[in-house]
């Protein structure tokens, strides 16, 4: 499906995880794909982890969490199995005690405010978060070079965003009045930031993780100006520190079709695109000097299987061929979704080919 592209005996297609491959623009013998979210309330086995452990719980023991991460991976035969983990977990070494609540989300106790909060904030204690390591360990023993094996973490301005809102958030008010009014305590508070997420993701990467996925989930509620202006040069120092870590970073954000250039620019391997436009169109946004991650609607996973065999053909078709594209959702698997249906788009995805030429 791909275009024949001459390969030297270290560049076959069989040299190195095809997801990985797919990171990096090489060519691969199919299209890799993987799900956000894919262990989640939706799979029985991790709701009857849930009985006994809270997330958190999970998180912190590596036995659990590497259970979760492999059980999940192996029940879809997807191409990477991405940690199990949370966003947050930075927040606690850092001075700032959260709690998941229900049908609440999470919440911080303490919200960041003020320039003082900021100064609070403490940075030396990201060897705290070794148990996500030893985790990442553990799933990296399991299937050695069969799958790909991914980190991950939040971006700056969504820590950030959840530190200061002290939890989930409609319009932003306290993030942009902090940006807006007090740009060199925003600006300590984003340096603090990236200070752990560089050490997190060196932990991550030391323990077997290939690839990095930086979750910017509310960057989407930025202007393209206040972007550029407030949340790219954190997000950009982090995609080259943790590139620097020898592994390629995904940078994947939600409602960005008016970001991706910008986004691009901060030079993320791959760019994570959600379903609100064609793939091919967000594509050609980020510019094909970058690989690309998407696009299904999650809630698709709902509709009958000739409605998702359509959509799923259409991405495929969408990307042409070009080497760089990893099949994912635009967002993560909800709960009460069919299990076989997220089977079903594996199988979809493994067995599609491209009919027309393909992209040199």
């Amino acid at each position: 499906m791909h275009a024949s592209t001459p390969t030297t005996p270290q560049d076959s297609l069989l040299s190195g995880n095809r997801f990985i491959r797919a990171c990096l623009r090489k060519p691969v013998d199919r299209t890799p794909v993987w799900f956000l979210r894919q262990a989640g309330r939706y799979m029985q086995e991790y709701r009857d982890v849930r009985k006994h452990h809270t997330l958190v719980e999970i998180c912190k023991q590596p036995e659990l969490a590497a259970e979760v991460t492999i059980t999940a991976a192996e029940k879809l035969g997807v191409d990477a199995a991405i940690i199990f983990a949370d966003l947050l977990l930075p927040l606690e070494p850092m001075g700032l005690d959260f709690e998941f609540q229900a049908g609440e989300g999470p919440v911080v106790h303490h919200p960041v405010r003020t320039a003082a909060d900021v100064a609070a904030l403490r940075t030396d204690r990201a060897a705290d978060l070794a148990y996500v390591a030893r985790a990442i360990e553990k799933v990296a023993a399991h299937f050695r070079d069969r799958l790909g094996i991914i980190g991950f973490c939040g971006a700056p301005f969504t820590l950030a965003s959840y530190m200061i809102e002290g939890g989930g958030s409609r319009n932003y008010i306290f993030t942009k009045q902090l940006m807006y009014q007090d740009p060199p305590a925003w600006n300590a508070l984003l340096d603090k930031i990236v200070a752990v997420l560089t050490e997190y993701c060196r932990l991550q990467v030391q323990a077997g993780a290939d690839v990095i996925q930086i979750f910017d989930s509310w960057v989407g509620s930025l202007s393209l100006a206040d972007y550029n202006d407030y949340a790219f040069a954190a997000s950009k120092r982090l995609v080259r520190a943790v590139q620097d870590l020898g592994v390629p970073v995904i940078y994947f954000g939600v409602e960005t079709a008016g970001l991706l250039g910008a986004m691009a620019s901060t030079g993320a391997d791959v760019i994570g695109l959600d379903w609100r436009q064609p793939l091919d169109q967000g594509w050609s946004a980020v510019g094909h000097a970058h690989a690309v991650q998407g696009n299904l609607d999650p809630i698709t996973l709902f509709a009958p299987l000739d409605i998702l065999q359509q959509r799923v053909h259409a991405i495929l078709r969408a990307a042409g061929g070009r080497p760089g594209h990893i099949f994912n959702l635009g967002h993560g698997i909800v709960p009460n979704t069919p299990v076989e249906n997220v089977q079903a788009v594996v199988k979809m995805v493994r067995e599609f080919r491209l009919e027309e030429t393909p992209h040199a």
